[in-house]
């Protein structure tokens, strides 16, 4: 039963289901994260649709999900949290909100950074807030580098780098927001510095050895509000902390309180990230996973995925919601309400949902940026950030905030720039490595070139095919040759002929379309639909459907699924709808447009290929110029009619791509194979041996499958572990008889 799985450690309820779902091995995505999400570590993994990776994420995490509802309900969970309770009846430095190379002692009073190269820092478990004068002691115990004093809940650990932290620093310097200014001298080991925070004045100061260093900062509005903790920052550096529980060596005057001594009614007791501590009931509405995807599309995929996954699991049930758009939000409040354990959402509703308290981060244990590329691309960056910072980064039960990030690519900068910020020693998972084209795929490029193919001349003035429009203004006219707007309309002419012809020559059963825009997507729907096909011309030549973000989520939805039960022939969509959809067999594409990024051409065309099936991908490129529109308006095209240039405060641009051919080109250090406007792929390995969307065929018969290659491999494994733990028996029993136990 999910012999293979049970391997990486995953739980035979889950294993079962994967068993029923034909997955008789673990992918290569599978078998290397599997067991590092289990040991409760941060993820980073590159992989292409299709390869496994959302079963890589949701076995792990719906299996966790699952044993700490089990804890919970056992009473298990219940002893974690008292601890944090007990944490909180003393003053003490947080264990759960410190930096991964900052040691404390047992008390959580002496703090130790032995890192030569990078500070670490941490905070108190209580903060104070609202009114009173309070006061606490440090003492350096041991040479290095030390800074000291206040910080909010939000501030970073680098205590004084952000405009959260006040902090003074052995080199006689204070900083806020990074900018260190000379104060009070340098302190060493063995100097005892005293902070002072009053928060009647909104000032706070140090005094070193007793000698008081006058006012360090006066609180900025902004923060006067908020809770402030004792914090600390070590460089290869030790300090010892008195709240007031033992007699402070310097105590304060002046009506300044030590912290232990603060009035319940303004103490504020925190865990990890400076959240407020859990109560021993967890709330309906407060998921464990939260897991991001870009479309609507692939988050129901995912959901699916985990339906599918957790079907075997009873006691405890694992409850799931998908969280999107176009659907209506009461129903989603309501099953909040309810009860839920994982949520899969796309980034708008979830920002809303938890804009209004609907959705709680207080219990999330696992955040999951699925095709985070895309998310990044749609400019969800700041948002992913602003819930990372809002999660407490040791959940409820004591283990660390686990985040997990899928990509195509990990070797983009944004998606690098993303795991340094938020992740914690993350482990990359690269199996993909850079970007490359699978050897069962063959991909060719045919040159639109309006100047040598007039065949858009006759249809100028009686055109078969509606263009995006961006010429409506330009004086468009066939006798000008050297017209850059009549030629790039040209080529708009031309295109969509040229994908006919590569739909007849191949006698393409099922294809991918990739268009640039929405516009463009339901330009070439029309122009099918005028040959007799559309989205309900069933199985005809030129059936078809559109995905992209305007058409509405059941509609989509519906399009998406009447292409995979082949009821139509053709899906035309933008990049953003297509990412992370996994259509398996698909034997075809067509690039319309050459994509923006190069990235996504590897990501286009790997859409064919797959499971060891050949696969056939045309891109139509333009040789010369053409204008598209590239909008910035508030309205983000609707009912924009802007065809200026965006250096003239327009919403079009000139696209060259032929450049996009050579970046493409240079990026994966290859030179794409060329055929003519007839579509005859020119005779090669490819030609006459293949059959698109087939197996491929290898010699000496026909290619093995990923089981049926490692099926030997894994079955020889497990008998030399049996071997192995057979001899390991053998010698404790001759070990016991010798010493006669």
């Amino acid at each position: 039963m999910g012999t293979a799985f049970l391997e990486l450690g995953i739980m035979p309820e889950i294993s079962k289901a994967v068993e029923e779902m034909d997955w008789l091995l673990p992918t290569d995505i599978q078998g290397e994260s599997i067991p590092l999400i289990l040991g409760g570590g941060d993820v980073l993994m590159a992989a292409e649709t299709g390869s496994g990776k959302t079963g890589a994420f949701c076995m792990p995490v719906i299996q966790i999900v699952s044993e700490t509802i089990k804890d919970i309900q056992e009473g298990k969970g219940g002893k974690a949290k008292m601890t944090f309770k007990s944490d909180t009846t003393k003053w003490r430095m947080n264990v759960y909100d410190r930096g991964s190379s900052l040691a404390m002692d047992k008390e959580g009073l002496l703090c130790q950074s032995r890192d030569h190269h990078s500070w670490h820092g941490t905070r108190s478990n209580k903060g104070v807030r609202g009114k009173g004068k309070y006061y606490y002691e440090a003492t350096v115990t041991d040479e290095g580098l030390c800074r000291v004093g206040w910080a909010t809940p939000k501030a970073d650990l680098s205590l004084g780098t952000d405009k959260q932290g006040f902090g003074y620093g052995g080199t006689g310097k204070k900083s806020f927001g990074r900018q260190f200014d000379d104060y009070g001298g340098a302190y060493g080991i063995n100097d005892v510095l005293g902070c002072y925070l009053d928060l009647d004045n909104s000032t706070i100061k140090y005094t070193k050895n007793g000698t008081d260093l006058g006012t360090a900062f006066d609180i900025p509005g902004h923060i006067r509000d908020s809770v402030f903790l004792a914090a600390v920052v070590l460089k290869n550096a030790e300090m010892k902390f008195n709240f007031g529980d033992t007699k402070f060596k310097f105590p304060p005057s002046g009506g300044f309180i030590g912290l232990s001594e603060a009035p319940a009614s303004v103490v504020s007791p925190v865990v990890g990230g400076g959240q407020a501590v859990v109560e021993s009931k967890p709330a309906p509405n407060a998921p464990k996973a939260i897991i991001i995807e870009p479309s609507r599309e692939l988050a129901e995929q995912t959901l699916t995925q985990i339906t599918k996954f957790k079907k075997y699991l009873q006691d405890p049930q694992v409850r799931e919601l998908l969280v999107i758009g176009g659907q209506a939000a009461k129903d989603q409040v309501q099953a909040l309400s309810s009860g839920v354990d994982i949520v899969v959402a796309t980034p708008g509703r979830l920002e809303d949902l938890i804009s209004t308290g609907k959705i709680l981060l207080s219990q999330v244990r696992f955040f999951i940026l699925d095709e985070a590329d895309g998310l990044l691309t749609q400019g969800y960056s700041e948002l992913i950030t602003r819930l990372w910072e809002q999660i407490p980064k040791i959940t409820a039960d004591g283990k660390r905030l686990q985040m997990i990030v899928c990509s195509a690519t990990l070797h983009s900068f944004e998606v690098k720039k993303l795991a340094e910020k938020l992740m914690h020693f993350p482990i990359w998972v690269d199996l993909k490595g850079q970007d490359s084209v699978p050897d069962t795929v063959h991909h060719v490029v045919v040159k639109v070139d309006p100047k040598q193919d007039t065949l858009w001349h006759r249809q100028l003035n009686n055109a078969k095919f509606s263009t995006d429009g961006v010429h409506y203004n330009d004086n468009i006219r066939a006798s000008n040759m050297n017209h850059k707007e009549t030629l790039s309309e040209a080529v708009k002419m031309l295109k969509p002929e040229y994908v006919v012809t590569a739909i007849k020559h191949h006698r393409m059963d099922q294809a991918i379309i990739f268009c640039r825009t929405k516009l463009d997507c339901d330009n070439l729907e029309q122009y099918f639909v005028t040959m007799g096909g559309g989205p309900r011309a069933h199985r005809h030549q030129f059936s078809c459907v559109c995905l992209h973000g305007d058409r509405k989520p059941n509609e989509r939805r519906q399009n998406l699924q009447n292409f995979k039960d082949k009821k139509v022939r053709f899906l035309i969509c933008t990049d953003v709808a297509a990412r992370g959809i996994d259509v398996r067999g698909i034997p075809y594409v067509i690039n319309v447009t050459m994509p923006d990024e190069k990235s996504n051409y590897v990501h286009r065309i790997g859409r064919v290929g797959r499971a060891d099936r050949m696969g056939l991908a045309i891109s139509l490129v333009s040789v010369v110029p053409e204008k598209v529109w590239y909008h910035g308006c508030p309205s983000r095209g609707k009912s924009c009619y802007n065809t200026q240039l965006t250096e003239y405060g327009g919403c079009c641009i000139w696209y060259n791509e032929m450049q996009l051919l050579a970046d493409i080109e240079d990026h994966l250090g290859v030179t794409i194979g060329q055929c003519e406007p007839d579509m005859k792929v020119e005779a090669d390995e490819f030609d006459g041996k293949v059959t698109y969307g087939a197996k491929r065929k290898m010699t000496g018969g026909l290619y093995k499958g990923h089981a049926d290659i490692l099926a030997p491999t894994v079955k020889e494994l497990a008998e030399l572990e049996r071997n192995v733990q057979t001899s390991f028996l053998h010698l404790s029993c001759k070990k016991d008889t010798l010493f006669g136990l």
